[in-house]
């Protein structure tokens, strides 16, 4: 029996080592050597990279990639170079005497993969550089990595992404494919409309991970002998996220202290540091890396353990992506969110500061609609974190997803019990009435005062009021509050409220 080829199939092999295609890869693969558009939206993990490098290789010829981090393309670039595909970056931080190298390499039409940063394709240098290769016949397809970056809509918007709608018309005849791990319906709907794509194969795979179980608790005053817990139970290699800079150094230096061979990551870093943090996480058997959320983006590493944050992530959309570098192997891996309130306020108010350059100017009206949505992602990821239900169902559902309960994260596995709250939420209602637009604090501090109770406990009641619609809460960061004519209702009638609170908050 003659089995027929699969030229695909023999070039993955070739190239790469793989035996077969991941779910969702081939039809992208296949579209964009058809010459047709594409957009691909698939987990962490499932190879969104090969889409588009592949193609180059079978054609021999050159794809153009789009990626927002520096960082990100380097790692890339090194992958690709490891197993002898040509491939180069291009960004401000490259060498005079690399770029005239890079510049050859394009002309004698040897470098398949050339991965450039947003604001290079604003240069028309790059721009006479591609134009030059469409005219040879090398360029194959353009790539957009981090897809999302181009939506106001999506959780990690630049606005350098907006003006890649121009490469439409820069280059009409190419294929272009924009890639994301994480986009909602109304985020796939932007990326298509300002990339220009036409008639796009649209390939979406499920966000849900079947090895990856979740877990969010509050975070205690001194968490280091949990983090030291977490760490010790886990398998293969772990990544700590901490929210700034300096929080990254300061874990690393406690978690040394603990005999924790912990080392850092974080833009901050000289690029010679960074490099050696990388390869130390990429070759060390169980390393403990405590980095920004930056780290990890396109990290080929299949067996962290786990994917640890110590403060609460900025949406639920983001927090998809950076759990999703767990368990990448297909193994079990765990995925911790450690967070306070705390937490919420200052992202809350860092997200605000970041909006405008200068705080004391109004904003625009897109500069105030991008705040409001982000103070609302983070809203959301604060209920995903304090809620009752699935931690994974209440995820997906935030990409758009709908899906049963996981019965792995520790609301499905564990037992909390729940206690009617509407006495409190009464209380609570009737000075929200007579004090519109108090802010959240100032109202939970003067409920403590005139009815008991620790003041927490008021300003957990209050956030969870606002996820049971009878509060509004302001999308400026400042978290003013409102009763909504649900919650008028509710004082007229009450009805059982029966909510699980978290032990710092029990009565």
């Amino acid at each position: 029996m003659c089995l027929l080829e699969d030229p695909l199939l023999d070039a993955l092999q070739r190239h790469f080592g793989w035996a077969a295609f991941r779910e969702g890869q081939r039809p992208v693969v296949e579209a964009l050597l058809e010459g047709r558009d594409c957009l691909a939206v698939l987990p962490t993990g499932a190879g969104k990279s090969l889409c588009y490098q592949l193609p180059a290789l079978v054609r021999e010829g050159l794809t153009v990639v789009v990626s927002p981090l520096v960082a990100l393309m380097q790692d890339q670039v090194r992958q690709l170079q490891r197993r002898r595909i040509a491939a180069a970056c291009l960004h401000r931080g490259v060498p005079n005497e690399d770029v005239r190298a890079l510049r050859r390499a394009l002309q004698e039409r040897r470098l398949r993969l050339l991965y450039l940063a947003p604001e290079r394709l604003q240069m028309e240098s790059t721009r006479q550089l591609l134009e030059d290769c469409l005219q040879s016949g090398s360029l194959v397809a353009l790539a957009v990595d981090e897809a999302h970056c181009i939506s106001a809509w999506g959780h990690d918007f630049r606005p350098d992404y907006r003006r890649l709608g121009a490469l439409r018309g820069f280059f009409p005849g190419v294929p272009l494919v924009a890639l994301s791990a994480t986009a909602p319906p109304q985020v796939r709907a932007d990326i298509i409309r300002l990339l220009s794509l036409r008639q796009p194969l649209v390939q979406v795979r499920s966000a849900r991970r079947l090895n990856l179980s979740y877990a969010m608790r509050r975070r205690p005053p001194e968490p280091l002998d949990e983090v030291l817990d977490a760490i010790a139970q886990a398998r293969g290699a772990v990544l700590i996220y901490a929210r700034t800079r300096r929080s990254v150094e300061e874990w690393t230096i406690r978690l040394r202290e603990a005999a924790v061979e912990a080392i850092a990551y974080h833009a901050g870093m000289e690029s010679n540091s960074r490099q050696l943090a990388l390869e130390h996480f990429q070759t060390h058997p169980r390393p403990v890396l405590v980095a920004t959320v930056a780290f990890g983006m396109g990290v080929d590493r299949g067996d962290v353990g786990l994917v640890l944050h110590l403060q609460l992530p900025a949406s639920p959309e983001g927090y998809l992506q950076e759990s999703g570098r767990a368990g990448r192997d297909g193994q079990p891996a765990r995925c911790v969110v450690l967070f306070d309130p705390a937490d919420r306020q200052r992202l809350g108010w860092a997200i605000r500061a970041s909006t405008s350059a200068d705080a004391s100017l109004s904003w625009s009206a897109p500069e105030a609609e991008r705040m409001a949505l982000a103070q609302r992602q983070l809203r959301r990821m604060e209920a995903i974190a304090e809620g009752e239900g699935c931690r994974e169902q209440a995820l997906l559902r935030a990409v758009g997803e709908v899906v049963g309960a996981c019965g792995r994260c520790d609301i499905c596995a564990g037992q909390r019990s729940a206690k009617d709250w509407s006495d409190q939420a009464v209380l609570l209602l009737e000075a929200l009435q007579e004090h519109k637009g108090q802010p959240l604090q100032s109202l939970a501090d003067q409920l403590a005062s005139k009815h008991g109770g620790q003041s927490d406990q008021w300003s957990w009641l209050s956030r969870r009021l606002v996820q049971e619609h009878l509060i509004n809460e302001s999308d400026d960061g400042v978290q003013r509050l409102w009763i909504r004519s649900s919650g008028l209702h509710f004082l007229r009638s009450p009805w059982p409220l029966p909510l699980q609170a978290g032990s710092s908050c029990a009565a």
